[in-house]
């Protein structure tokens, strides 16, 4: 009887940490098919009884949606693939190099962490400038590359991994760049997929950086981009605006979606090794 009771209280718990999660996406796509003057209706309803996808058309009016998400996916993606290769390098070297210093900068590296993006965006904005690289989408994608976390994590997992393979690998003649690439490279994809599905889904919704580093509008990227719709709210078109919301989530939610194996599997190998 106390083994049925704990199961049945699992499930009501799961069930409304999912209603708490999904509950204001879902409002938010229902209210963005109804008309404006059916948005704040008293009481709310979850289910538009006429759909209507013109807001998902006002938005392409509205916005130049191809330019936004093109400047979106180079700066993610690059970030992304930058991530996980400095990420992968970083923690080979802290985890299977010896060198003097090596666990006072690591310990530097991880203090990073506690540091708000706030402050350190005014130095970044300096150098940026200083490089030459402002309003550039190369202003978000540099600085974003170095990662504490990806560093950590991928550390983790090479200390993970049996050492006897590089030594094998030097009884062989490989150099450390060999033994990098060729062996603990491919073992350390599941890892890397962890940093490149977490680095998308985050700076895919940054809007922070994009505010203070991008002047021009041909730069903008999405989150960016999506600001110009709160126009209509003076007018009390808040499906337009949630239309947009809606088609901001759905690479991020796409990418998590095919990416959410290779970060079970190396979650898992983590674990296990």
């Amino acid at each position: 009887m106390q083994s049925k009771f704990a199961s049945i209280a699992k499930y009501v718990i799961l069930a409304v940490a999912v209603i708490l999660t999904l509950g204001p996406v879902w409002w938010t796509f229902t209210t963005s098919l109804r008309p404006a003057a059916e948005s704040f209706s008293n009481p709310p309803s979850f289910f538009p009884l006429n759909p209507d996808f013109s807001s998902y058309t006002a938005v392409f009016e509205q916005l130049k949606m191809p330019l936004l998400v093109l400047n979106s996916a180079l700066v993610t993606g690059i970030i992304a693939l930058g991530q996980m290769l400095s990420a992968a390098m970083a923690g080979y070297v802290f985890a299977r190099m010896k060198f003097r210093g090596k666990n006072i900068l690591f310990g530097i590296i991880l203090s990073t962490m506690m540091v708000p993006v706030q402050i350190t965006i005014v130095p970044v904005f300096m150098i940026i400038r200083g490089l030459n690289l402002s309003d550039t989408l190369w202003a978000l994608i540099l600085p974003a590359i170095p990662t504490a976390f990806g560093t950590f994590l991928m550390r983790q997992f090479f200390m993970g991994l049996p050492p006897d393979l590089a030594e094998a690998a030097a009884v062989d003649g490989a150099s450390p760049w060999r033994t990098f690439f060729s062996i603990y490279a491919p073992l350390a994809i599941p890892g890397m997929a962890i940093v490149g599905v977490l680095a998308f889904n985050f700076h895919w919704n940054e809007f922070f950086r994009p505010l203070i580093f991008m002047l021009s509008e041909q730069n903008y990227t999405l989150p960016l981009g999506l600001v110009t719709l709160q126009g209509n709210l003076g007018t009390g078109s808040i499906s337009i605006v949630l239309a947009g919301v809606i088609l901001s989530m759905i690479p991020a939610v796409v990418v998590f979606f095919f990416g959410q194996r290779a970060l079970q599997e190396g979650l898992t190998a983590g674990v296990s090794k």
